[in-house]
């Protein structure tokens, strides 16, 4: 008898989850196509002869609306296949994403062929609406030349931490015109915990500026650091050796992975006579005070890294005040 994981009862779950709204939508065109299409013959007898010329504008946008029935009946199908192949929710997203903006442009020269009879028209009517447009939505069409941009760049992606000029934040949505973050850290905080805002940038932002993107999906790890005090008259060899195995064991083995991946990283780049060193490490330093800075340097996946260090500094601060003869503290000078 097979055990589904967790990941797998989810995944179905989804799917089954999925299939509803795409089912309604695609019933709910359907009905719509045939209501067209009945439209569009009923049109034809001399009964609707008293409408006049508004009678075969009336045929072509029933005919126009089947036609377009049949473009979103597709695209839905298109997005309920997606929702259940995609490997991840960041691929859905930007997969259903440009289906729906094809489908909407699709729908739009659907109408424009049905209501112009002759394509000469069609083109210079939108070339002149196309030239009033462009004067007067540079902005947006800019954003959404940023949009295709991210979704073929993939400068960040649904739920990547980022930084985009001065706003710091996880990609909840990426619109066409712009994106939303969930701001961390912010004017109210010093840590990395979101601070309950949203922010929205527009998308020609991305052009403009540069992109720090903390959740790289190669090597999603930070370096962080974290500083220590201590008295020259310490024992340097016994903190050092103390706080990498504190550090080693909170943090677990999974980081020398990590670090494997960082070296292989390294290596395809023309980047040379990069030193990596192993993990974690320490560094000591003189401060411009009475005592020496001691620097603990680990890897941690980004949205970790505040809790990860309050545990760490509780475990080393703990571990280096059972030895009171080897570590000694700016504070105990003052006895």
């Amino acid at each position: 008898m097979d055990v589904k994981t967790n990941r797998e009862i989810n995944k179905e779950y989804r799917e089954v989850k999925a299939e509803g709204p795409h089912k309604a939508w695609i019933i709910t065109y359907i009905i719509f196509g045939l209501v067209c299409i009945a439209t569009y013959f009923l049109l034809r007898f001399h009964v609707f002869d008293l409408f006049g010329t508004y009678r075969t504008i009336l045929q072509r946008l029933a005919l126009a609306g089947s036609a377009i029935a049949i473009v979103l009946i597709v695209a839905r199908s298109i997005e309920a296949v997606v929702a259940k192949r995609a490997h991840t929710k960041k691929a859905e997203y930007n997969i259903i994403r440009l289906v729906r903006l094809l489908s909407i442009l699709l729908a739009a020269f659907i109408v424009v062929t049905f209501l112009f009879s002759k394509w000469y028209t069609a083109a210079v009517s939108l070339g002149l609406v196309s030239l009033i447009l462009g004067f007067a939505l540079q902005t947006p069409i800019s954003s959404l030349i940023g949009w295709f941009y991210i979704i073929i760049r993939t400068p960040y992606r649904i739920g990547d931490r980022i930084q985009v000029g001065q706003f710091t934040g996880d990609v909840v949505e990426i619109g066409y015109l712009d994106t939303t973050l969930w701001e961390f850290h912010g004017d109210y905080l010093s840590n990395d915990v979101p601070s309950g805002r949203l922010i929205r940038f527009p998308n020609t932002l991305v052009l403009q500026s540069e992109v720090y993107n903390y959740s790289w999906r190669k090597f999603p790890f930070i370096w962080n650091e974290i500083p220590f005090h201590i008295a020259y008259e310490s024992d340097f060899a016994y903190v050092e050796q103390t706080i990498k195995e504190v550090a080693k064991r909170e943090l677990g083995d999974n980081m020398k992975e990590a670090i494997s991946k960082f070296k292989e990283l390294v290596e395809q780049t023309p980047v040379d006579e990069l030193e990596i060193k192993e993990y974690p490490f320490v560094a000591f330093r003189t401060n411009a005070n009475t005592w020496i800075e001691v620097v603990v340097t680990y890897l941690v996946p980004p949205k970790k890294a505040m809790s990860l260090r309050n545990r760490l500094v509780k475990a080393i601060v703990h571990e280096l005040l059972k030895e009171p003869g080897k570590v000694m503290f700016p504070n105990s000078n003052a006895r």
